[in-house]
């Protein structure tokens, strides 16, 4: 299917594409990503403090600016990187993480949880769950009233199914979960995994293997696939954004009305002209550039 995309839109896609794996091997693709994320990532501005530690025995990176926190303590934002559970880690979103501690002024945590399929579910979720039942043990002085988790794609269904776990077990929820494209275990015959079959950069028969790898033999739960949840009331508020040619764009959209109907405040926001995994197009392509307005946005006033 041929996709109305801007020349812009073209050219970063195009340039992404210039990193595939030369085989179909973990090892081919997890380098081919790697190589690909760094030519996105800008040099570290000399303004950000950037860490490397380990919390609840998972390594993690805390990036916040060079100044005295609050008397509050940080606003905290817990970032879960996407790539299909399957490839990413501390590098691969750097781009972001910066951003987000500078312009929000925050101190952002970012979380490297095991991979599948040598780590399938339920390792990546207790991994990020951990982190986030330990942020107080870190050696920086967090807002405990003001802690938030953003993922992306495959990150964006940990940090989901994290607010229905602590939902579930009645513990601390945070401020709100900012979803972007996130993969939410919808079925298989949402409009979106029709229209966008072959869609840049994420096809639906890529759902389906990255799906197949994070899950293996294990029957799917709602901490895997948030969609399965028969309950969302009590949740945290939500920005969920999804793009338009996108197979997962109607997770997105179809839990943004679950969690409205439930009584939670989900705040949708459609990317026209977007591609899955477009989040490192900023700067290079005017409609990521909105997205993003509307991500920070959300993000300031909740923090």
């Amino acid at each position: 299917m041929a996709y109305p995309l801007s020349r812009a839109m073209s050219a970063f896609i195009d340039k992404t594409l210039g990193f595939t794996a030369p085989d179909d091997s973990l090892a081919s693709s997890r380098q081919a990503y790697s190589h690909m994320c760094r030519a996105f990532t800008p040099p570290r501005p000399p303004t950000l403090a950037v860490e490397d530690l380990h919390l609840a025995g998972v390594p993690i990176r805390a990036y916040h600016p060079r100044t005295a926190p609050p008397l509050a303590g940080w606003p905290c934002i817990l970032y879960l990187h996407g790539g299909g559970w399957v490839v990413g880690d501390l590098d691969s979103h750097d781009f972001i993480c910066m951003e987000l501690a500078l312009d929000l002024g925050a101190l952002v945590v970012a979380v490297d949880y095991r991979l599948a399929p040598e780590h399938p579910f339920p390792a990546a979720f207790e991994d990020c769950l951990a982190v986030w039942h330990h942020l107080a043990d870190t050696p920086f002085a967090i807002d405990p009233r003001r802690r938030t988790l953003v993922g992306d794609s495959a990150g964006g269904n940990l940090a989901a199914a994290l607010c229905l776990a602590l939902r579930d077990a009645g513990q601390p929820l945070p401020r709100a979960q900012v979803l972007i494209y996130p993969a939410l275990g919808g079925p298989a015959d949402l409009p979106s995994r029709h229209e966008c079959t072959d869609a840049p950069l994420l096809s639906s028969q890529d759902v389906e293997r990255y799906e197949a790898q994070y899950l293996g033999n294990l029957q799917s739960t709602p901490y895997a696939a948030p969609l399965l949840a028969e309950n969302l009331s009590g949740l945290p508020p939500a920005l969920i954004t999804v793009a338009q040619w996108d197979p997962l764009r109607d997770d997105g959209i179809l839990y943004s009305e679950r969690l409205n109907a439930a009584g939670v405040d989900a705040v949708l926001h459609v990317g026209n002209g977007l591609v899955h995994g477009c989040l490192r197009a900023r700067g290079r392509v005017p409609e990521v550039d909105k997205m993003y307005r509307t991500l920070f946005a959300y993000l300031a006033d909740t923090l």
